[in-house]
């Protein structure tokens, strides 16, 4: 490496090495050696310095400087290229116009440069309009010689036309683009019926062209024929410009960037009226553009001294240029132009992310939010978390010197996003804020702000306190009075439940269980927030699991909204307690599910039943677990408490397997909402399905027949499923939930509820499903119903049917309906002209019918005379009584 600004290294080695070969000549040689690297060093010539070295374009003497590798640059954002790549993908020219391409397949291009050609050409396709009155398309393929290919009349269709342009082969050889143009000029373009038609060439070359090309490029732009240069690989730009027509910068174009050629190419037709490319809301605009031709310099290093011989003892010097060993090397060389291009407005420009979501283009027409913790999955980040519960809710906020102020404005983050993501102005919610360490204080009172933005600022008002954090004199504190507030009119109060938030981070110095229960004991409904290490005095406050909210980690905090704010909204609902419902549960147990996430099914199952009151009376709960096979974990009338169905619950046994879950809903059908297995006549059913879509292709038609007998079917989906297959089990779009991971199902609990219980409050058709067994025939009868049965009898023709008769003497045989035979040695004894159709005068009360065999039975169930005993054989089919004579 040379020195930066004077003598360089070589120089030096030169004379090291000068010395050492003339310091036994002459002492004097030495002192001119001496003398002359002196000069050297107070000479004012300076050496260029090496390029940087990963700098491959590096000669500027030469005008070339360190740009990249970059062959074509728009200078323009990452966002703008992305449009214009997006409106090349949908414009489309379509007019009468004859368009032949002109490709090099010479050897400078190579094997690669021309597939690079032919996939430009089709691409370019695409984008005209192919047919006989519209665009015709013709391809002439040129090397030394030129080689008309496809000519513009051979293919009225783009798919034929574009199999034919596969079929071109690479021949190589020199490249005779003037050759080329002046066959175009010749036999390019035959007559056709409207020969006012435009006439476009497209030329797709490196540049590089051997012999004349400049004089056949103007007789063909002369004859009215607008002429394009496509480069191909490291084009020429100069020669490519020279060729194309004006505005040159409108006809020049890089194949390797084909979508930004195709957006050029129908930019200029459009310019030139040649058909109408720029979709509507799209405009045309400039962009600086540089297009770099890669050369072949000789890369000067520095100047170094030569030895040029002696002058009597003197060595004769002088310097001498020092060029790089490779002697040449490649650089490029720019040439600054402009490039004309259509874009399309992006719907990002419009901001449709709200709430401070970030939107991400995914090309035209299309985009996606990036939405902050809070605000769900909607498109736009809108608050889907928006409370519609009227309640009164104030927070109170640890502000202890426990905490630090890290934690306390970690809490103040926390709340003021869940003001942004949760509350609207039209929210039927009031809101008051506190605050406290060793004392509480009210900062705002419940409803004096209504607008979240000044609630958000009353937030960030809060000041850290630092002191001992006495959590049990704060929750008396805000009981008393965190929730007055003006009345609505002066002589009506509202009676809105009432929400206490609690964020705390430390545990109390002073006790909390009293203080809790007396906050509970008027009326006050708990929330609590706080680490994990908390859980336990936590739940002392809330005096409910079930209102408690803890997270792991700090980062973990934020997560946390949208639990909060399913638990603000469930603190007053009654669940389904006092609603008659019979549910039966269907889980998921297979292996796509894993013995993990089943745990978490569980959970939810759990979960929802404390919310109904289980008992013969009111709620009857069933559960049914499937894999390939389903298996009923406990009927509708398996249990009769809640206690025992959480216990129940907890014993499912998971399957693994592949799962089936139209083999799961068939089964409930027919073995779980039977009046044989506990479903109760003219008491609403139901069906909750938790599933991730797995194995679901097979239950559309058995939801279906579920749904025809009166059972409602709801579906709780996790993960990414088909949500149209979930709807087809369903029958309804309202019916089904799809939650994103099996953690997040806690969050669906009360909308499962309120979906169960306001479909269970419809109006019941006793005779869906159908009450009656064997065949029975329900009949609707005064907002009752009764079963009409054949060869059985009871309320639900449960019990089969007997044919009766009576035998003389001392004993009675009684013969079943299914035993058309008697004992060998009773038939003999009896013979058929004894048995009498009318009881005897004493000792039974009993009714008789004829049955299709003949057979004369006798019922024994109405004994009347203690004297008589009667005896039921029932493997025999033989009822014997005997009567006193």
């Amino acid at each position: 490496m040379g020195f930066p600004t004077m003598c360089s290294g070589s120089q030096l080695q030169l004379f090291l090495a000068i010395l050492l070969t003339r310091v036994k000549e002459n002492s004097w040689a030495v002192v001119a050696v001496v003398a002359q690297w002196l000069m050297c060093l107070t000479s004012n010539q300076k050496v260029q310095a090496p390029p940087p070295p990963s700098c491959p374009s590096w000669a500027p003497e030469q005008g070339l400087t360190c740009s990249g590798f970059a062959v074509q640059e728009i200078q323009t954002d990452h966002e703008t290229i992305l449009k214009i790549n997006a409106a090349g993908q949908i414009m489309q020219c379509s007019a009468a116009m004859d368009v032949l391409f002109v490709m090099d397949g010479s050897y400078s291009v190579g094997k690669g440069g021309f597939e690079r050609s032919r996939h430009c050409v089709l691409k370019l396709c695409e984008a005209l309009d192919i047919g006989p009155d519209m665009v015709r398309v013709g391809v002439l393929l040129f090397s030394s010689s030129p080689r008309l290919e496809i000519s513009l009349d051979s293919y009225g269709s783009r798919e034929e036309l574009r199999k034919r342009i596969k079929k071109i082969q690479y021949r190589g050889g020199s490249t005779q683009t003037g050759l080329a143009l002046k066959y175009v000029l010749k036999k390019g373009f035959p007559s056709r019926h409207n020969s006012t038609v435009p006439r476009v060439v497209v030329l797709l070359s490196d540049g590089k062209s051997q012999g004349a090309v400049q004089l056949a490029a103007s007789e063909l732009k002369q004859t009215g024929v607008s002429l394009f240069a496509v480069g191909l690989r490291y084009p020429r730009w100069e020669e490519l410009h020279s060729l194309a027509s004006i505005p040159t910068e409108s006809h020049v174009f890089f194949a390797e960037h084909v979508r930004d050629a195709v957006n050029g190419l129908c930019t200029a037709l459009t310019a030139a009226s040649a058909c109408s490319a720029v979709p509507s809301g799209c405009r045309v605009e400039s962009y600086p553009c540089v297009q770099k031709t890669l050369e072949t310099v000789k890369e000067l290093q520095g100047s170094f001294m030569c030895w040029k011989g002696t002058r009597g003892y003197s060595p004769y010097t002088s310097l001498c240029p020092y060029y790089r060993h490779e002697k040449y090397t490649k650089a490029y060389k720019p040439l600054p132009t402009v490039c004309h291009r259509t874009v399309c407005s992006d719907p990002c420009d419009s901001q449709p992310c709200q709430n401070g979501g970030t939107c991400v283009s995914e090309g035209l027409g299309k985009y996606h939010c990036e939405c902050p913790t809070g605000y769900g999955s909607d498109p736009s980040c809108a608050p889907l978390l928006t409370l519609d519960c009227s309640v009164d809710m104030l927070f109170l906020v640890e502000s202890s010197s426990a905490l630090t102020l890290e934690g306390f404005l970690r809490f103040k983050s926390f709340l003021k996003r869940f003001v942004q993501a949760v509350l609207t102005s039209e929210a039927p919610v009031k809101v008051g804020l506190a605050q406290y360490s060793a004392e509480a204080r009210v900062e705002a009172r419940l409803g004096q702000y209504r607008d979240p933005v000044k609630l958000a600022q009353a937030v960030e008002a809060l000041r850290y306190q630092s002191r001992e954090a006495k959590t049990g004199e704060a929750l008396r504190y805000v009981t008393r009075h965190g929730f007055q507030s003006s009345p609505v009119y002066a002589d009506v109060q509202d009676d809105l439940p009432r929400v206490l938030v609690l964020l705390t981070g430390t545990p109390s110095a002073d006790a909390v269980v009293e203080p809790a229960r007396y906050a509970r004991d008027r009326e006050v409904f708990i929330i609590g927030i706080a680490p994990d290490r908390m859980k336990a005095e936590v739940n002392n406050i809330t005096g409910n699991p079930q209102r408690t909210i803890t997270f792991s980690s700090p980062d973990r905090l934020m997560a946390k909204i949208p639990e909060l704010k399913a638990k603000i909204c469930s603190v007053d609902s009654q669940g389904c307690l006092g609603q008659a419902v019979d549910l039966v549960f269907v889980l998921d147990a297979s292996g796509n599910v894993g013995k993990d996430n089943f745990v978490h099914l569980q959970d939810f199952v759990r979960s929802v039943s404390v919310q109904f009151d289980v008992n013969r009376d009111v709620a009857q709960l069933g559960l049914v677990v499937f894999g390939r096979r389903p298996v009923t974990v406990f009927q509708l009338d398996g249990h009769a408490s809640g206690s025992a169905v959480l216990a129940a619950v907890s014993k499912a046994p998971f399957l693994g397997g592949r799962a089936s879950t139209g083999s799961a809903l068939l089964h409930v059908h027919s073995h779980s909402l039977t009046v044989g297995r506990g479903a109760r006549p003219g008491v609403a059913k139901a069906v909750v399905v938790l599933t991730d879509g797995s194995g679901a292709e097979d239950a559309a038609v058995p939801a279906q027949q579920l749904r025809d007998s009166g059972a409602a079917v709801f579906v709780v989906g996790t993960g990414d499923m088909q949500h149209d297959g979930l709807v087809r089990i369903a029958g309804s779009e309202d019916h089904v939930i799809v939650v994103p991971s099996y953690e997040d199902l806690k969050y669906s609990e009360d909308v499962l509820v309120q979906l169960v219980c306001a479909d269970a409050k419809k109006t019941v058709d006793p005779c869906r499903p159908n009450p009656c067994m064997n065949d029975g025939v329900c009949v609707l009868s005064n907002r009752s119903y009764r079963c009409d049965c054949q060869g059985w009898e009871g309320p639900h023709c449960e019990t089969r049917a007997y044919q009766l008769g009576f035998l003389s003497h001392s004993v009675v045989v009684v013969i079943l309906q299914e035993r058309r035979s008697l004992l060998a040695e009773k038939a003999d004894a009896y013979p058929p002209e004894e048995i009498s159709p009318e009881p005897p005068d004493r000792g039974v009360h009993s009714t008789s019918i004829e049955s299709s065999a003949g057979d004369t039975l006798v019922d024994c169930n109405d004994q009347t005379d203690k004297t008589c005993t009667c005896t039921r054989i029932k493997k025999i089919g033989i009822i014997t009584k005997r009567v006193p004579s």
